[in-house]
């Protein structure tokens, strides 16, 4: 079946309010494969091993009871790389389906340009491997409701590697916010900068690929074009054939951290406007935007990103007295508090009324690892049945809100949306949006 040909359904669910510790409110999935014990060890396999598929490597080494046995990569260097990482010599391979065949291999990782997501995700479900998958969780709403429905068809363990999701931080940010303590959130702000202007990644011209490189499966199924370096690597993000840009590669990490304080999922309409306003390179995707969702007719939720000014928000640190510089982060603005939450900590400033607080001041500031946390509660629910932090369904929402706003930016318009049918209302074209055109012979399965 073809992506046009598969429709992607959706039965209303209640919507899952998770609690800000790992273990609470998780439903049980029987685990697939071969029968895990408590303390067996679980087989990984990983497919896409760039910078940040070896660092995958790296964490998922450091966890307990983990066997790497195999690297998958398109691109001979970053699999000799992982490889080496690994440590014990797992087997390499080119093609992801080759590794799947494999009895032995428990759980995949997949952290693959976010073209390949959809693909991969849906193939290692279908070999009854548990899988985590790197965010954003794909490029098209359609894409994201066939990975959920693979995951629950095939009965195995999924986590989305918004790993914000299980930093101490914002778990304590979102339980202040949730125990109302700050008040109702009428607005929530989110942003990330940077600074590359002018030049930014450049322009350099089409040329042939590496020869240790197979370009045709790294397209897979988007649309066959030269090689260009810009196009290859970290800065494939910057392309539509291949990603969001800014919106879904930062902003999936934040509006899931809002999403879950608020115990929404799903904005009810989205705007989005922007452009390449400071960098002079081939990119396609903004360099300057700005996202307004609107929630329930009552939060308006904003992202802001920019990449030709790196000054952050900025706040006072209790820790120093000081005001520092944020370049990403959250604040929730409530009536009877503001929050501040970003990786390294959270803090809370009380709205004042006749000269009193109207909240207790909080902070907490540190360092942490924001992914082994991640990985662990992923293994932990391979071995326990449970369902992970930001198992499938979560990640699907929070990379669908971004995917409205980039269809906002396309439409020009703002998108009004339907959570359930997930459809846009008020611009019957621009649900042409949902789907993203494959390149023979690869379908969505």
């Amino acid at each position: 079946m073809t992506a046009k040909e598969k429709k992607p359904t959706l039965n209303r669910r209640e919507f899952l309010k998770r609690s800000a510790t790992v273990g609470a409110g998780m439903l049980a999935v029987p685990a697939l494969g071969r029968a895990l014990g408590a303390n067996e060890k679980i087989v990984v396999g990983f497919i896409g091993t760039g910078s940040r598929g070896t660092y995958y490597v790296s964490e998922f080494k450091r966890a307990k009871g983990v066997e790497i046995a195999g690297i998958c990569d398109v691109y001979e260097p970053n699999r000799r790389r992982a490889i080496a990482v690994a440590g014990n010599n797992p087997k390499g391979y080119k093609d992801f389906r080759e590794m799947l065949e494999r009895k032995d291999i428990d759980a995949v990782c997949i952290t693959t340009p976010d073209h390949w997501h959809a693909l991969n995700f849906i193939y290692s479900c279908e070999a009854k491997k548990h899988t985590y998958v790197d965010k954003p969780l794909c490029c098209s709403i359609e894409e994201g409701r066939a990975m959920v429905n693979a995951a629950r068809r095939n009965n195995v363990v999924s986590q989305v590697g918004t790993e914000f999701h299980s930093q101490p931080f914002f778990r304590e940010a979102v339980e202040i916010v949730q125990r109302g303590e700050i008040g109702h959130v009428s607005m929530a702000h989110c942003w990330v900068h940077n600074n590359e202007a002018p030049e930014g990644m450049g322009n350099p011209p089409d040329s042939d690929p590496p020869p240790d490189l197979d370009w045709d499966l790294w397209l897979g199924p988007a649309p066959k074009v030269p090689f260009n370096r810009n196009r290859f690597l970290f800065t494939f993000r910057w392309f539509w054939d291949y990603s969001g840009g800014w919106v879904t590669d930062w902003g999936v990490h934040l509006i899931d951290i809002v999403q879950w304080a608020l115990q929404k999922d799903a904005p009810q309409a989205a705007m989005c406007q922007g452009g390449i306003y400071a960098l002079h390179d081939n990119r396609e995707t903004p360099d300057t935007v700005e996202v307004t969702w609107e929630y329930d007719g009552n939060t308006l939720v904003t992202f802001s990103h920019r990449s030709g000014n790196a000054a952050g928000e900025i706040f006072r640190h209790s820790d120093d007295g000081n005001y520092h510089h944020h370049g990403h982060g959250i604040v929730f603005y409530g009536s009877e508090g503001t929050l501040l939450a970003c990786m390294s900590g959270y803090e809370v400033y009380p709205e004042m009324r006749d000269g009193k607080p109207r909240c207790k001041p909080k902070h907490l500031w540190g360092q942490s690892c924001p992914e082994l946390p991640h990985i662990e509660d992923f293994l932990d629910c391979i071995r326990s049945g449970r369902k992970c932090i930001c198992d499938i369904e979560v990640g699907h929402r929070s990379t669908s809100a971004c995917l409205v706003a980039n269809i906002s930016y396309h439409t020009k318009q703002r998108v009004e949306w339907d959570r359930d049918t997930e459809r846009v209302i008020n611009i019957p074209e621009a649900n042409k949006c949902l789907h993203k055109e494959y390149r023979a012979p690869w379908g969505l399965r």
